[in-house]
């Protein structure tokens, strides 16, 4: 029988993540690791740069018309983005 002090690999994870606040960058890197997934391979070959700052997800695409066209579906792109991670990790979308 396991003793009281004992954790699994994966609770003793979380906890350090807690415990240096690290919990948030992870769940941001999922939310760019997911990227791909959610906005299609085609869209995804024309981002050249992700980055979550304040909660806001910047992209950099090499299309100021893509740009434009993304801006229309950029809060159903946010919750797809917040669902696949699991938590609200993103307030916004910025493309630049």
């Amino acid at each position: 029988m396991p003793s009281s002090n004992e954790l699994s690999l994966g609770d003793a994870i979380k906890e350090f993540l807690k415990e240096y606040q690290l919990e948030g960058k992870v769940n941001e890197t999922k939310v760019i690791h997911a990227w791909e997934k959610i906005v299609g391979k085609m869209i995804s070959k024309h981002t050249l740069n992700l980055y979550i700052k304040r909660k806001i997800l910047f992209v950099k695409l090499d299309s100021p018309a893509l740009a434009n066209e993304l801006t229309y579906a950029r809060e159903k792109i946010r919750k797809s983005l917040n669902e696949e991670v699991g938590r609200e990790v993103i307030e916004d979308v910025k493309f630049i």
